[in-house]
């Protein structure tokens, strides 16, 4: 079939039928319709083809299309295509688990549990749930809360929406969501907060490094030195949430390993198995694990999914990390974010342009707001997540062939790790032209 012939079909009974993520199904335009990808390109039904500059929403770690990947995930279909977790257990999850446990950030205590989930939302709901009913275990029935930094997001569960940051998501939610206290991002503000209510907390949970959905915030090693020696002295669990940050993108396996921290609870996905299947983890200390160990049946960890330990994503995973070591994903996606900066460097003096930041593979900045303008709803035109612009935004650089889904308007990349030079140096000038969008 001409793949043109079947464009407008596609998108006109996308229409009819299906809910996108984040989308304003009254404004935003008809979606891309994608009939192929490989490497870090996607091919359009019309024909073109398109850069993927944001790895698929952060997941493609190696590309499109690894053929390890897909080969490992047909074998492992072959032999066990899935089996219930609860009461059995098979290889490539065993595998698996011993693979993250010795590549993740080394400590006292080590991480030495792996809890299996589906996505990054619900590997935080399992380290939420596993910091709080291990500290009524340990008979810590006054500490009930939770310490999360300002501006932060988790993901879209109900646990995950109580820990980010109400706005600009979870607002109408508010009344379903349990309090958590917030802490500015700074090693003296987090203190500050930290000692005045360290006797209450359950844990604190953090984005290492790099604030995602915040708009790729970026801070620095310090920040996250200071809140593991308060929780480590505090005896208050750390949970390091590198769903987004893990495997590479900030130019070190994990995050916390760039700063020299080791979390209590790790939470990881995305790049886990590079978009190739859906898998996350949980990561544990002993001690943790020690808390639902007893005699009776109801101090377990209620929690499962029917899809836990998926054997055919456990496989997929494996051979992710092992790519990862090979190829040395973390040091190609140093250089792939150092060429894109390079390129965008005249941009620092651009009038429309704030903040030009990197975080290993990681290239974002700000667009200065433009000057309010009345809507029709009564609003304001500008900045913001939801500003008018985005669609904008997102159209110009389809024009460039590069595909971007800036944050509002913080404008920024992470490509997966096969993206060429070439492909960086085009990524970086559709991100530069679309300073002057207004």
């Amino acid at each position: 079939m001409n793949p043109a012939a079947g464009s407008g079909d596609l998108v006109a009974r996308d229409a009819r039928c299906l809910w996108h993520p984040y989308t304003q199904h009254a404004t935003d335009g008809a979606p891309l319709a994608v009939v192929g990808a490989r490497g870090a390109t996607l091919t359009l039904a019309d024909g073109r083809e398109v850069i993927d500059a944001i790895s698929a929403w952060w997941t493609c770690l190696h590309g499109h299309g690894e053929p390890r990947l897909l080969d490992a995930a047909r074998r492992q279909g072959e032999r066990l295509d899935h089996v219930a977790f609860a009461g059995a257990t098979h290889e490539p999850a065993v595998a698996l688990a011993e693979a993250l446990l010795a590549a993740a950030p080394r400590g006292t205590p080590p991480l030495t549990r792996v809890f299996f989930s589906d996505d990054g939302s619900t590997a935080v709901e399992v380290a939420l749930k596993i910091a709080f009913q291990a500290a009524a275990a340990r008979g810590a029935t006054g500490r009930r809360t939770f310490l999360a930094l300002a501006g932060s997001y988790h993901g879209d569960t109900f646990g995950a929406m109580s820990v980010g940051d109400r706005e600009p998501f979870f607002a109408p939610f508010a009344p379903l969501l349990f309090d958590v206290l917030r802490a500015p991002v700074d090693p003296a503000g987090f203190a500050a907060v930290f000692d005045r209510c360290h006797e209450t907390l359950a844990a604190v949970i953090v984005e290492p490094l790099v604030q995602g959905a915040a708009g790729m915030r970026m801070h620095g090693v310090e920040l996250l030195r200071t809140i593991a020696a308060r929780c480590r002295a505090a005896g208050v669990p750390l949970i390091a949430d590198e769903v987004f940050t893990g495997f590479g993108r900030t130019g070190a396996l994990f995050a916390c390993a760039k700063a020299g921290v080791a979390p209590d609870l790790l939470c990881v996905a995305k790049g886990l198995t590079s978009a190739a299947a859906p898998l996350a983890a949980t990561l544990a200390t002993e001690a943790l694990f020690d808390a639902f160990r007893a005699p009776e049946r109801r101090r377990m960890l209620a929690h499962g999914h029917s899809m836990t330990a998926h054997p055919i994503g456990c496989a997929v995973a494996l051979e992710s990390l092992a790519l990862c070591r090979e190829r040395d994903v973390p040091a190609r996606l140093e250089a792939i974010g150092a060429r894109i900066e390079r390129a965008l460097a005249p941009l620092r003096g651009h009038p429309h342009v704030r903040d030009l930041r990197r975080c290993g593979g990681i290239v974002a900045f700000d667009l200065a707001a433009p000057v309010p303008a009345a809507t029709p709803s009564g609003g304001a035109a500008g900045g913001g997540y939801f500003t008018e612009r985005a669609p904008r935004l997102r159209a110009r650089a389809l024009e460039l062939g590069v595909l971007l889904r800036p944050l509002g308007t913080a404008i920024y990349a992470c490509p997966p790790a096969c993206t060429d030079d070439a492909q960086c140096d085009r990524i970086a000038a559709a991100m530069a032209a679309l300073a002057d969008v207004t």
